[in-house]
């Protein structure tokens, strides 16, 4: 049995903080029972504290054994090896207990107490047998987690593919329901495992997968929706199968990630950057002063050919500058000559059979690694100044409005010359993101490179398509929704590609080591002239998991009860457009614990929190209004649920006004305020649709709840109970979208 388990020590590589934070205590309480016997004198109070030390490693390995064989039971593909674990380490901590045990201390020092003092050979053979059996266990119970991931992700992907296949609205509906609580389960899964990996390359990838996931969501609702409602349409047929194959890739990029593997069987290679080449080469070329002979000099010059040959994607680029190209040109001829003269130089060395380099070869390797950090330098400025001019250039949208224009009068002339302009706005972005990789300093930051450069790839054309159909069918409304969403995905990685920007100018200024810390007040600003302003705060690791959770639960049930309004026939409905108006409250929050949006500081978030309830109480007043033109049970029915909104609303506006103080006690609140907001629209769900229900059975004549406001959020809906594709309103551009606009988003954190 035990030969089964011999090559298991071989693949115990830790790759998660959790496991690696698992060991720290232990490995500290073994170091204190072998290092004790370095003092050769012990009072009894000493070895009392040593045998309290073997005892307590001894019970907490019991217990932790229990937890291991537990998942053992539950998992039979891994019971053998963890059972087999799980006992090396009791019989190591029984081991360890046995050691430490001095047993009565009125005996003499030579009998009981000889054992713990002389054995240190036994104490290091049962220590390591400790140590690697609890990493075993660990390493396998890890496993199991990476199966919860595989079997979320199997879920998705089936649901995925039913949903490519509806013809009809309501089978659509109903799949789509399922499918937005098994994202929500792979979020929460994929999220904790992004914040727990160690490598920092795996981190960056799971994060653009999870960024593509969450943006491609409300892509796929719109775009099937599209489909459906003109379903021989050419362009919306496009339009939706290219998100579907996007969400598929992620998908794979998320399994790959979490099991170091590829789906094709093959490791993905991706492109060197020129920032890590040269760092390469200066390398190669500094290990010259101690060690003449350790690279041949033809590898040298390849290397250099290499670097350089990369140079031409900044020389060849129509968007450098005359200036910037000609300084390129002159620096990589500049390397090329130093390169020649350390090499005649180190030439003499080993004709002279130096033993380490001369003076003339110290020389040679400072010029040439000082040529090539100049390069490096005039590389970076190029791109950064690229990008930054680019980005100015497309702040305001000018294109996508024109398209959006061209679409909803169907003009196809004008359509084609959008067309046109959003193909070069995409051969830019994604030439300049390219440039950019070869000079962002840290393997994360060439990754969101890449991620961005395939996203303004993919995203380009789709809004194309969604242009076409909308040109084709000018008075769609879905069609218009459509576009609008791709639309809005492409400034958002506008507004990505702005952050990344600052990342890699951070690099340069040397603050690589310094992660910027994901803030409750992201950026500090005033949104009222009346609201005090509050000190921002920073949130660790988990406690930024934790809100973003929330945060993402929250936007689902604003997505819910959008869904759920669309159902109604009167927009104009005085509950309808209360519980809408709380749901653009509530999705604005959403965004506060991503760092977008309007609300820019805690304090900003505690006074809409409490604009919100005050909307509560006035829904509260107006499902009495309607409940009172009910017969008397379903008027009971529709009080029950309105019951239920004072109490909440009168806790969410007390824990508003509740003074804090501290940094755990602000997150804390504000931690308190999602929830306590996600109950209310619980609640808001549950009584939009009994409503919906009572008016559509007893017909009864809304015009004393009329009112002119016409309202409309734009957002990702998680569709449940329900809706139609007549069921929309005219202003599409409402509050939430102006929200998504004004967002920044910030992938590079785990969400």
């Amino acid at each position: 049995m035990a030969s089964s388990h011999c090559n298991a020590d071989t693949g115990l590589e830790i790759k998660t903080r959790s496991v690696e934070q698992t060991l720290i205590p232990l490995v500290t309480q073994i170091t204190t029972l072998i290092n004790h016997k370095e003092k050769p004198k012990k009072s009894e109070k000493t070895w009392r504290a040593i045998q309290r030390v073997g005892q307590a490693v001894s019970v907490a390995v019991g217990r932790f054994v229990a937890v291991g064989e537990a998942i053992a039971s539950e998992n039979e593909e891994l019971k053998e090896e963890m059972y087999f674990a799980c006992q090396e380490a009791r019989q190591a901590g029984e081991s360890i207990a046995q050691l430490t045990d001095v047993g009565s201390f009125d005996q003499p020092e030579s009998d009981a107490r000889a054992t713990v003092y002389t054995d240190k050979t036994g104490m290091i053979k049962a220590a390591r047998l400790l140590l690697s059996s609890v990493t075993k266990v660990l390493v396998l119970a890890d496993r199991v987690v990476i199966k919860q991931i595989i079997n979320s992700r199997s879920k998705v992907l089936a649901t995925l593919e039913h949903l490519e296949k509806v013809s009809s609205f309501q089978e659509f509906v109903q799949i789509f329901s399922q499918f937005g609580n098994e994202m929500v389960e792979f979020a929460h899964l994929t999220g904790d495992r992004q914040n727990d990996l160690k490598d920092e390359k795996k981190k960056a990838r799971m994060a653009a997968a999870r960024a593509i996931l969450e943006k491609c969501t409300m892509m796929l609702l719109t775009a099937s929706k599209t489909c459906l409602r003109h379903p021989d349409c050419e362009s919306a047929r496009i339009n939706k199968a290219g998100v579907f194959h996007r969400m598929r890739l992620a998908l794979d990029q998320v399994i790959e990630i979490v099991t170091d593997s590829r789906s094709n069987g093959e490791h993905k290679i991706h492109p060197t950057s020129i920032y890590a080449d040269i760092n390469e080469f200066k390398m190669k070329v500094e290990g010259l002063r101690d060690n003449l002979h350790g690279i041949a000099k033809e590898n040298l010059t390849t290397m250099l050919e290499i670097i350089l040959e990369h140079t031409e994607d900044f020389t060849d680029s129509a968007y450098t500058s005359h200036e910037h190209r000609e300084h390129i040109l002159e620096l990589s001829r500049q390397a090329r000559v130093e390169l020649e003269q350390l090499v005649a130089v180190w030439k003499q060395a080993q004709c002279l059979k130096a033993k380490e380099a001369t003076e003339d070869m110290e020389l040679a390797i400072i010029k040439t690694r000082q040529s090539m950090s100049e390069l490096r330098r005039e590389l970076q400025n190029t791109a950064v100044e690229s990008a930054g001019e680019l980005l100015k250039c497309y702040a305001e949208h000018i294109v996508l409005k024109a398209l959006k224009s061209a679409g909803v009068e169907g003009n196809l002339e004008a359509l084609a010359e959008g067309t046109s302009k959003l193909s070069e706005q995409k051969e830019q972005l994604s030439e300049t993101s390219r440039l950019l990789r070869h000079v962002s300093g840290t393997e994360p930051l060439e990754i969101t490179c890449l991620h961005a450069e395939e996203t303004f790839q993919v995203i380009g054309p789709q809004i194309i398509s969604a242009a076409q159909t909308l040109a084709l069918h000018p008075s769609s409304k879905i069609a218009k929704e459509n576009l609008e969403v791709f639309c809005e995905a492409w400034e958002s990685q506008l507004n990505d590609m702005s952050i990344l920007l600052k990342e890699i100018n951070d690099v340069f200024e040397g603050r690589r080591g310094e992660k910027r810390a994901y803030l409750s007040l992201p950026r500090p600003g005033k949104h009222s002239a009346n609201l005090k302003l509050v000190k921002a705060v920073k949130l660790d690791a988990e406690e930024q998991a934790k809100i973003a959770k929330l945060g993402l639960e929250l936007r689902l049930h604003t997505s819910d009860v959008d869904a759920e309004t669309e159902r109604w026939e009167d927009q104009e409905n005085e509950i309808l457009r209360q519980a809408q108006s709380m749901s653009s409250m509530a999705y604005s929050m959403y965004l506060f614990t991503r760092g977008e949006g309007l609300l820019k500081t805690t304090q900003d978030l505690f006074h809409q929190a409490e604009i919100f309830a005050e909307k509560g109480l006035r829904l509260h007043s107006s499902l009495h209004s309607f409940s009172n033109q009910l017969e008397e049970d379903e008027k009971s029915s529709l009080l029950v649920e309105a019951e239920r909104f004072p109490a909440l609303c009168q806790q969410l506006q007390m824990t508003c006004r509740t003074p804090v103080h501290g940094k755990t006690a602000i997150f804390t609140k504000v931690d308190t305020i999602i929830q306590e907001t996600i109950n209310m629209m619980t609640v808001l769900m549950k009584a939009l649709s009994l409503c919906y229900k009572l008016l559509k059975k007893c017909k009864v004549d809304q015009t004393f709840m009329g009112s002119p406001h016409s309202w409309r959020g734009n957002q990702l809906q998680t569709v449940a109970n329900g809706e139609t594709l007549e069921g929309k309103n005219t202003d599409t551009f409402g509050v939430k979208s102006l929200e998504r606009h004004m967002a920044n988003l910030t992938f590079l954190e785990s969400k």
